[in-house]
């Protein structure tokens, strides 16, 4: 849409120009939020009313409920909010991006002239407000709740916010805002500071996209576009609720029968023998072996958290390295980071400023972590530092040892509850070195930097896998066994599909388990008749990246943070370990090899480019296929 408003609409590798990109990209998230609205309320909503979960409309209130919800917008919400009139002496107001407004029409009694006014829905209130008597009962909790949204009540209620006008109409509307940073790197003379600029900026980038509700009127909705400087294409007409966010506010009830149950993390099994209340000795455990860790399963907290906060503590440690891309302000990572920094530790702090989103948290608690003292680094020029490393350096009674993690997740406590991931943790000296090698090149100067387990975009993560690709083809011409196994989140690298086509065309077989972006055709003849590609959206996010390759029975196997991705392996710092110990390497090859197999529930890739679910039934004595989607 930028190009589009700047001219600028050349003819694309996709044959397409920008114009046809936008029209594309809208048809389609059209038909995706209207699938996403017919399934709350067709579906969700009605089996949450099954069990008197209930969201009311005013209507649905009895006097006793009303009268009191009344009192509670007298005393809790109409002093938050403020009216905006719009005429001559005031102009159309800036509208934040993905907040909730209210477009009012009013007319004026005296007059007859006719108003527009907007109502910004506050924020800092909780968006379904609990009908009074309907309360969740811990007692009795099948009696369930109801709650009714805010933006109604404050609906209900306009007359206390204009006074002797006669309020003819109001629609709910939201807007999505053009928020991405453009930070010229090369010609900032301090990234964080041009960062803090541009942040500044995004919160007035343009409109690109404008929510309503279906009930909303033409000539209310030609304004808002007009307002706001769009076309009708860019109108999403949906029923109410807008933003279905709210209903987090559902899922914290206290209801665990309508949720998954409830899933405990184990200490992994190689940082201690058996479940214990006080930690283990993690640089003991690591020194006797390396430890894998498949996160949620294994406790983030007592495995990396419990590491860092061990590192931090220990006096005989000199030194802590790690990398940071996205991770909570209150995070037991940083914290530990400050304490190891205040108790004379080098601490160094590889921040990532521009991942995206996350950009004004992230400046916010590396600029914490400054003033404790810690070395911090806000990435490298024309790259986003996106590996995830951690190193410490600890002093013992035969010399220096390192200590290190690898892994496919984010240094983030709050996420790896819900976060499918692996790490190793090994002070195995090879990756060590190259761990040592990789935090000097991130904060130094290091363009020669060579690597013993490490593959390393975006010098050698493309050419790394193609080769062994390239590998498998060659031994299966040479009559050897090739199979090639990935575990990715994204796949549309075209040299790295190319080389998988090559490979099924070659004849080896090719498992393919990738949760989002898939640019991969599978099942094709004469192209990709080899490979199997299945997507699995279950409980937790699969966010690991596993890539093995059989190599003549002596398997070849990476964990790390790269999908396959221009933007992975082209324009980030990705690290991918290659994995050693045999049962570990077992335990990976068998996780793809399951995760692709019939015997889990997944999306099928089919040739022509649809998806088909294939779901065991409740007693898995039989297969359930549903439709094909694209």
């Amino acid at each position: 849409m930028r190009r589009i408003k700047a001219g600028i609409t050349p003819v694309r590798a996709s044959g397409l120009d920008a114009h046809q990109v936008v029209a594309a990209i809208t048809e389609r998230t059209k038909e995706l939020m209207a699938r996403q609205a017919a399934l709350f309320q067709d579906d969700i909503r009605p089996k949450l009313a099954e069990r008197n979960i209930e969201i009311l409309d005013w209507e649905q209130l009895d006097p006793e409920q009303a009268e009191k919800i009344t009192r509670y917008f007298r005393h809790q919400i109409f002093p938050v909010l403020t009216p905006l009139a719009v005429d001559p002496s005031h102009p159309f107001p800036y509208i934040s991006g993905l907040s909730l407004n209210l477009a009012v029409l009013l007319r004026n009694p005296r007059s007859g002239k006719e108003h527009f006014a907007r109502v910004k829905v506050p924020q800092s209130l909780p968006r379904l407000i609990t009908v009074p008597g309907r309360e969740l009962d811990p007692k009795n909790k099948q009696a369930g709740a109801a709650f009714i949204p805010i933006e109604i009540v404050i609906a209900q209620h306009l007359d206390h916010l204009f006074p002797g006008m006669d309020i003819l109409e109001h629609h709910l509307f939201r807007v999505t805002r053009n928020e991405n940073l453009e930070v010229e790197e090369d010609d900032a003379e301090n990234l964080l500071t041009a960062m803090e600029k541009e942040l500044e900026r995004r919160r007035f980038g343009a409109s690109v996209r404008l929510e309503v509700e279906d009930t909303i009127s033409p000539f209310v909705r030609r304004y808002l576009v007009r307002a706001l400087n769009l076309h009708d294409d860019d109108v999403f007409e949906l029923p109410a609720p807008l933003d279905l966010t709210s209903l987090n506010q559902l899922h914290d009830l206290d209801l665990p029968e309508l949720k998954y149950p409830r899933f405990v993390p184990v200490t992994a099994a190689g940082l201690a023998p058996q479940e214990s209340s006080t930690p283990g000795d993690i640089f003991a455990a690591m020194r006797e072996h390396d430890v894998l860790l498949h996160h949620p399963y294994d406790s983030f907290s007592t495995s990396v958290q419990e590491f860092v906060s061990q590192a931090a503590a220990d006096p005989k440690v000199l030194a802590i390295k790690q990398t940071l891309y996205r991770t909570s302000g209150d995070s037991p990572i940083v914290d530990a980071l400050i304490e190891a920094a205040e108790a004379g530790k080098q601490v160094v702090a590889i921040v990532e400023i521009k991942a995206r989103f996350d950009e004004e948290n992230n400046i916010s608690w590396a600029r914490k972590l400054e003033r404790a003292g810690v070395h911090v680094v806000y990435g490298m020029v024309g790259l986003k530092t996106h590996c995830k490393l951690l190193l410490v350096v600890r002093q013992e009674s035969d010399g220096l040892r390192r200590y290190c993690h690898v892994g496919t997740g984010n240094y983030h406590p709050k996420t790896a509850r819900g976060y499918e991931d692996l790490g190793l943790l090994t002070c195995d000296r090879d990756v060590a070195q190259d761990l040592t090698t990789l935090f000097n090149q991130l904060s130094g100067y290091a363009p020669r930097a060579r690597f013993r387990r490490l593959l390393v975009a975006p010098r050698t993560v493309r050419d790394g896998l193609i080769e062994r690709i390239e590998r498998e083809i060659a031994n299966k011409r040479a009559g050897k066994p090739a199979w090639i196994r990935i575990k990715v989140n994204s796949i549309i690298d075209e040299a790295c599909i190319d080389a998988l086509y090559r490979a099924s065309r070659a004849g080896v077989d090719v498992d393919i388990v990738v949760r989002g972006i898939c640019g991969l055709r599978a099942g094709v003849p004469g192209l990709s008749d080899n490979i199997r590609v299945r997507s699995i959206l279950g409980r937790y996010l699969e966010h690991s990246r596993i890539y093995a390759f059989c190599n003549d029975g002596e398997t070849d196997l990476f964990i790390g943070s790269a999908d396959l991705m221009h933007r992975n392996l082209d324009r980030r710092v990705e690290a991918l370990v290659r994995i050693t110990d045999p049962v570990m390497i077992a335990q990976l090859e068998w996780l793809v090899t399951h995760a692709a197999s019939d015997a889990v529930s997944s999306w099928w890739l089919e040739p022509d480019g649809s998806w088909t679910r294939h779901t065991h039934d409740a007693e898995a004595t039989g297969w359930r296929t549903s439709r094909p989607r694209s």
